[in-house]
């Protein structure tokens, strides 16, 4: 399995730490049976090589913006099977809802309720997900949009997961943040893969 991160228009910087998806796919292949290729790896939303990866990963700080053929290209790859994980790094939460209303017009963004299998597909998350990051001392929020009743998007707001999967020193988590934020990321894995 390969992750792809999301090459993204708009001013944001999709490519910040590039170290996460490769510590989070080590996690992964050391705490499940899922065979996996810890590489940093990026997609153009435009091209058909998005097709190539069963999950592909945003995230980043500030604006967001999809050209029409991302916006059509996105959307084949939900209806298709696809799975996007997006993890607000903060400031991304205004434009990020705006393009993904052009990409799934007739879908609203729900919260997930705590019982759902996201937070149970391989860790126990009782209470959802873990707060990594304090931005604005709200509370964490899993957000989803589902295509033919299965969660496709899964949107990750005032937590900030993927900052605890970079290198120990891009962020200095202490070692439960880093565990946390590496056990939810591999749930998403999990269920993205097993849905």
């Amino acid at each position: 399995m390969k992750l792809a991160r999301v090459k993204y228009s708009g001013g944001g910087d999709w490519y910040n730490d590039p170290s996460s998806e490769i510590n989070l796919l080590r996690y992964v292949r050391a705490h499940t049976n899922i065979l996996v290729d810890p590489i940093y790896e990026f997609v153009d939303l435009g091209t058909d090589n998005l097709f190539l990866y069963p999950v592909i990963f945003m995230t980043g700080h500030g604006t967001v913006n999809f050209t029409e053929t991302e916006v059509r290209n996105l959307r084949a790859y939900l209806q298709n099977g696809g799975f996007l994980y997006i993890d607000d790094d903060y400031g991304m939460d205004a434009s990020v809802r705006k393009e993904l209303k052009r990409v799934l017009p007739d879908q609203e963004l729900q919260e997930l309720p705590f019982d759902h299998p996201i937070y149970h597909s391989h860790f126990e998350f009782p209470n959802g997900l873990p707060k990594i990051h304090e931005h604005d001392s709200k509370v964490p929020q899993g957000l989803g949009l589902f295509v033919d009743g299965k969660l496709s998007v899964f949107y990750t707001v005032e937590t900030n997961p993927s900052d605890g999967w970079a290198d120990v020193e891009v962020h200095n988590d202490p070692p439960e943040k880093r565990e946390a934020s590496l056990k939810i990321g591999t749930n998403i894995i999990v269920y993205a893969l097993t849905r």
